[in-house]
């Protein structure tokens, strides 16, 4: 048997004993078990962006379990099963990869994504939004929305214009700071960050990724200082800003060594 069969049915047979012997895998429901996998999920976010390949591997292995407990717990009032959970996907992969699987010409990624878009189309979503899930986070939801409505052709044409609209964003929140309308400041710090999480996709970033890095950043460098502030002796809060800075500099150039 091939070692990834192998591998698989014994993940199958181990989940059989503890849905049938363990009390709290007895116990579990999709409902219970939604928070859990959320949870999983960005433990397996945190460990690729810290390329941790070992770490990749064991967070990629809770996941699978989650999916496999899924269609456990599916199996169970025969709603569906693990095959039932692969054919459908080989099935949706088949379906969307017609230059792969059928006669359809593409030239490049962007004729994949834009046939992607219309072949969902044609399955019964009567929008090319309607896939976007609506307890997704702000931030990565915004991201989801701007691919897929670049993905049927509604994007700017050139990155000057995206980075125009930027500063048109900025310029128009600054006004209402200024104006101190409280009822559209919200709004247009929302169409700020609405128009850079654009301005992220020409240029090839991941929004999400980035600003994540930078928290890392952030908490890495307050942390220096914090750890030097107390071989010293001192409190932050009992410290001027100016001494505080100082540290922050430091920190920089600590953390720039490595």
């Amino acid at each position: 048997m091939d070692k990834r069969l192998e591998a698989f049915e014994r993940l199958l047979n181990i989940m059989d004993d503890l849905r049938a012997k363990c009390p709290w895998d007895k116990k579990q429901t999709m409902q219970s078990l939604r928070h859990l996998t959320i949870e999983e999920t960005y433990e397996l976010g945190d460990a690729i962006l810290n390329e941790d390949l070992q770490e990749v591997k064991k967070e990629l292995g809770d996941l699978l379990l989650h999916i496999v407990f899924y269609a456990k717990i599916g199996s169970e009032t025969n709603a569906f099963d693990i095959a039932d959970v692969a054919n459908s996907v080989c099935d949706k992969l088949i379906e969307r990869h017609p230059h792969i699987y059928g006669d359809v010409k593409v030239e490049n990624e962007e004729d994949v994504k834009r046939n992607w878009e219309k072949i969902k189309l044609k399955e019964g979503n009567k929008s090319v939004l309607g896939g976007v899930p609506k307890s997704l986070p702000a931030l990565v939801k915004a991201t989801r929305i701007q691919d897929k409505a670049a993905g049927v052709g509604f994007d700017w044409n050139h990155i000057d214009q995206v980075f125009a609209k930027v500063k048109e964003e900025i310029e128009e929140l600054h006004a209402e700071v200024k104006a101190e309308d409280s009822s559209h400041i919200e709004e247009e710090f929302g169409d700020v960050l609405f128009s850079l999480i654009n301005y992220a996709r020409f240029l090839k970033v991941n929004p999400e990724d980035a600003l994540e890095r930078t928290n890392k950043k952030f908490i890495q460098r307050f942390q220096y200082l914090e750890q030097k502030a107390s071989e010293e002796g001192k409190a932050l809060k009992d410290m001027t800003l100016n001494e505080m800075e100082a540290y922050w500099q430091e920190a920089k150039r600590f953390f720039a060594q490595d």
